[in-house]
C-alpha cells in the first residue's frame, strides 16, 4: 500500500502526521509520503516530529516564495503539484488530509 497524504494547511498537516502514525500502527509495511505546500511548509518548518519527518516532502516553489528554507533533515520537492500528480500516476492513493 502507497499512500500520498497532501497537507497544504497547518491543520492539514497535524492530520497528516496523525493518519500516517495511525495507519502505520495497522498497516506497518504502508509506504506513506506527506506532501506539504503552501501553509503546510510554514508548520512543518516550525513544529518537527521526529515519527513522520522522514514522511515529508516540501515544496521547493513554497520555500522560495516565502523566503523561507527546510532543514536538511526534511526532503523537498521542485513543485508539490508535480509531485503529487506524478506519484498518483505511479499508483499512489491521494488522500487529502
Amino acid at each position: 500500500m502507497r499512500v500520498l497524504l497532501h497537507a497544504p494547511t497547518a491543520d492539514a498537516l497535524a492530520r497528516a502526521r496523525s493518519n500516517a502514525r495511525n495507519l502505520l500502527a495497522r498497516q506497518p509495511d504502508a509506504e506513506i509520503l506527506i506532501v506539504t505546500n503552501a501553509d503546510g511548509v510554514t508548520e512543518a518548518i516550525a513544529t518537527r516530529d521526529a515519527a513522520t519527518d522522514p514522511m515529508l516532502r516540501i515544496c521547493e516553489n513554497t520555500l522560495r516564495t516565502r523566503e523561507l528554507t527546510a532543514p536538511a533533515s526534511i526532503a523537498t520537492v521542485p513543485a508539490a503539484i508535480e509531485t503529487l500528480v506524478n506519484l498518483q500516476e505511479d499508483g499512489w492513493i491521494y488522500v487529502r488530509a
